[in-house]
């Protein structure tokens, strides 16, 4: 990991020429290629354990104000639907920690959120593997792995406020952030995703979240700064506009490159001023302006 300042727009140079080198954290995190993830996934789920003894799994992890669904209210099929799911999410989370992912709070937040009920009932079966899978309009739901290692970095260990997040997608990662943050506001610009999300993310009843469709480019000035933004697609630069929604002393994540990627962690230090730090290789559909 390397550390620099910068002024911003972050051009591609500063990440991928030069002597900046990722930090080596294992195979490449790609949640924008599903098919192929699914299946590799599939076939080496035993080997992706490796010889460790797997960390023990979280507790379950308190949940914030707003968050549903209850026992006693939740539809008697939905109850038995999560329990079901209950020992594979934890082996989902046990996975994530080998990989790396270390806040509880985060481990927490992805043993909660049911991963199934944001894919199509036709792929139900690996919602717990190890890869992102398609949600349809050539996007994805991201690999676990890339969910938690994101929000950590965002986090870096403190409670966060406000964030925002760009690329709701189904809304999985926007409902994994409500659980580590007070309020979290989600950008798609893909009209049926937005849907989607809304129809995804009624059922658990999340006061703390807030989905908006438009251009993520733009962000949300009406309701910045934000003590996090986390970005779900790839520039060849971070927009200057998230930038400046940024509040000084928080993280912003992204990944940024074409061809070559790599997630990426600015912090804002001043009014003008950001660093930037550079972490492992990834790869995400492009980011786009305007909606569709």
């Amino acid at each position: 990991m390397s550390g620099q300042r910068s002024n911003f727009p972050l051009p591609l140079s500063s990440i991928t020429g030069g002597s900046v080198k990722p930090a080596a954290r294992g195979p490449v995190a790609t949640p924008q290629t599903a098919t192929r993830n699914a299946a590799s996934s599939a076939a080496s789920s035993t080997a992706q354990g490796g010889p460790a003894k797997a960390p023990q799994a979280p507790g379950p992890a308190p949940r914030p104000p707003g968050y549903a669904p209850k026992a006693s209210s939740a539809p008697a099929a939905q109850r038995s639907d999560l329990m079901a799911t209950e020992a594979v999410r934890r082996a989902m989370v046990a996975r994530v920690a080998r990989q790396g992912v270390s806040d509880s709070k985060v481990l927490g937040a992805m043993e909660i959120v049911p991963r199934h009920l944001f894919i199509e009932p036709a792929l139900s079966s690996q919602a717990y593997i190890d890869a992102s899978l398609p949600i349809g309009h050539h996007q994805t739901i991201s690999q676990p792995y890339i969910v938690a290692r994101m929000i950590e970095v965002m986090c870096a260990g403190k409670a966060l406020g406000r964030v925002l997040e760009i690329g709701t997608g189904c809304g999985y990662q926007a409902a994994v952030l409500s659980f580590v943050a007070k309020e979290v506001y989600s950008i798609e610009r893909i009209k049926p995703l937005h849907e989607l999300a809304k129809t995804n993310l009624r059922p658990l009843r999340i006061s703390n979240l807030r989905l908006q469709y438009g251009d993520g480019m733009l962000g949300l000035p009406q309701v910045a700064p934000f003590d996090g933004i986390i970005l779900a697609a790839a520039g060849l630069e971070v927009p200057q506009a998230l930038l400046e929604q940024l509040a000084i002393g928080a993280h912003l994540v992204a990944p940024v490159g074409a061809q070559v990627q790599h997630l990426h962690r600015i912090t804002r230090i001043g009014k003008s001023e950001w660093t930037s730090e550079t972490l492992e290789a990834c790869h995400f559909v492009p980011l786009r302006p305007g909606t569709i």
